[in-house]
This record gives C-alpha cells, sequence and structure tokens, in this order.
C-alpha cells in the first residue's frame, strides 16, 4: 500500500510540473527608466515567470510558460509599450509617449 501511494505521489508531482522557456529579445531600450518601465510591465504578465532587462545591451531576458503565453506575444507586448521588440516596430503612439529620454538616441 505504502509502495502505491509513492507511485501516485511520483506521478502526480512529475505530471504537474510547469515547463519554462527562455528567450532574449532585443529592444530599443535606452536607460533605467526603460528598464523599470519594460520589467514591471512583463512581470506582471500573466505566464511570465520573470523579466530582466540588460540596459547595455538592450536585450530582456524572459522565463515564461509557452503553455499561457508565446513568444510572439511578448513580442507584441514590448511594442505596445513603446519599444521595438527584434524585428517588430515599437507602436508609435506609445513611443511618442515615452520620455525623450526613453526615445531611440535620447541618452545621447
Amino acid at each position: 500500500m505504502k509502495t502505491l501511494f509513492l507511485v501516485l505521489v511520483i506521478i502526480a508531482t512529475t505530471s504537474f510540473k510547469t515547463t519554462y522557456e527562455t528567450a532574449s529579445i532585443l529592444t530599443t531600450s535606452e536607460c533605467d527608466d526603460c528598464k523599470e518601465r519594460i520589467e514591471s510591465v512583463l512581470n506582471a504578465t500573466k505566464g511570465i515567470k520573470w523579466a530582466e532587462l540588460d540596459v547595455k545591451t538592450k536585450r530582456v531576458a524572459v522565463k515564461f510558460n509557452p503553455k499561457k503565453i508565446t513568444l510572439e506575444k511578448i513580442r507584441i507586448t514590448i511594442t505596445k509599450i513603446g519599444y521595438a521588440a527584434d524585428d517588430m516596430p515599437a507602436d508609435q503612439e506609445a513611443y511618442d509617449k515615452l520620455p525623450k529620454c526613453c526615445q531611440v538616441g535620447g541618452m545621447k
């Protein structure tokens, strides 16, 4: 009986294990304000476990559950904040609302 219980526990824990994927997305971020803005939106998005932007490389690392969100939807979310995401251009209206320091070349 104990063996059967142990087998059932093992099966239950392995069948409900979430498999996450990671991705690196190139953005048009410029500064720490961009970092805060992008990370706060992505980290509040369902299906994303964590997101972290490296301001120097302009790349955001994202760990996500592909059963809940796709990489394309993550890119679209970034574009709706006002930043380009890989080959997807920023939403122009959102981009225009960004502070000047967060627009392309704004830190120069």
